[in-house]
C-alpha cells in the first residue's frame, strides 16, 4: 500500500464513474489504476476474482467491490454536498430507486446497446422495457429540478452515468423522446465539472509504475456548492473594505475632530 486507497477503474464504465464521484467530492484521494477490460491485471483480479470495475482496496486492506459500496464509504466519512440527505424523501428512498436502476434498467440497457452479446435479444424491445424507468425518472422532476429534491443528491450521482450510457447508444432517438425534464437533467449532469474531472484520460496501469494520485489531494471541502464563488466574493468585498477604510473613517468615528487631525 501506498499510504492512499488504491482504486482500480475503467474511464467509461459506468459503475466506475459514480465512484469516482462520490470519491472525489469526498476529497479522498486515491492511487488510480486505470484497467483494460480486455487485459485485466492479476493484481486486481487477486484481490477481487469477480474482476470486475471498480475495486477499491482502502487502508486497512479491505476490499470494497462494489460501486455503490464506495460510494457509501466515503460520503459516510465526508459528504460536503449532502449527498446521503436528500430534500425529499430519505436515503432509503434513494437506495430503492437505484436499486431499480441497477437491476431491471441495466439488465435492459445491456440488452440494448450490446445486443449482439445476447442470444436472441431484440434491441427495440429492451430500448422500450428500459424506457419504463425513463418515465419513472422523468416523473420524480415533475415539480423539483432533481430525483429528490431542487438539488442533486446520492440517487442522481448514482444513476446519471447509466442514463449517459443509454442516451449515447442512440442519442437522436433519446433526443426525440417524451422526457423533456431527463433530458435537461442529463444534460446538467453532462455539463458539471464535478463529471468532467472524473472523465480524464490515464494510461492503463502496469505493476511497477508510478502511483498516479486521484482525488483532490487532501484539500477539504466546504458544505454547499457554491461555497468556492462566494468564499471569493467574500475576499474581493474584504480587500475593497480595507483599502476604503482610511477614505470614511472619519465619517463613522465618534472621537473628537482635533484626535483626527
Amino acid at each position: 500500500m501506498t499510504g492512499y486507497p488504491i482504486l482500480y477503474s475503467f474511464r467509461r464504465c459506468p459503475f466506475a464513474i459514480r465512484a469516482r464521484m462520490a470519491l472525489y467530492i469526498s476529497g479522498q484521494t486515491c492511487e488510480l489504476r486505470e484497467v483494460v477490460l480486455r487485459n485485466k491485471p492479476a493484481e486486481m483480479i487477486e484481490l477481487s476474482p469477480k474482476a470486475t470495475v471498480p475495486v477499491l482496496q482502502i487502508e486497512t486492506g479491505e476490499v470494497l467491490e462494489e460501486s455503490l459500496d464506495i460510494m457509501l464509504w466515503t460520503l459516510a466519512k465526508n459528504d460536503p454536498g449532502g449527498w446521503l440527505q436528500p430534500e425529499l424523501g430519505t436515503l432509503d428512498d434513494m437506495m430503492a430507486l437505484i436499486e431499480e436502476a441497477d437491476g431491471p434498467f441495466k439488465d435492459n440497457l445491456d440488452r440494448y446497446k450490446y445486443a449482439p452479446r445476447y442470444e436472441n435479444a431484440d434491441p427495440e424491445y429492451h430500448r422500450t422495457e428500459a424506457e419504463k424507468f425513463l418515465r419513472v425518472l422523468n416523473e420524480c422532476m415533475e415539480k423539483c429540478k432533481y430525483l429528490f429534491g431542487n438539488r442533486p443528491a446520492l440517487a442522481d450521482y448514482a444513476i446519471a452515468p447509466f442514463i449517459r450510457q443509454f442516451a449515447s447508444t442512440d442519442r437522436a432517438w433519446f433526443d426525440a423522446a417524451p422526457y423533456p425534464r431527463l433530458q435537461k437533467w442529463l444534460e446538467s449532469f453532462l455539463n458539471a465539472k464535478l463529471f468532467k474531472q472524473v472523465m480524464n484520460k490515464y494510461p492503463a496501469w502496469q505493476a511497477g509504475d508510478s502511483p498516479t494520485r486521484f482525488g483532490k489531494k487532501g484539500k477539504k471541502e466546504k458544505k454547499g456548492p457554491d461555497t468556492f464563488f462566494i468564499n471569493k466574493k467574500r475576499g474581493r468585498i474584504h480587500f475593497l473594505f480595507k483599502c476604503i477604510r482610511p477614505l470614511f473613517w472619519p465619517l463613522f468615528c465618534r472621537t473628537e475632530p482635533s484626535v483626527l487631525n
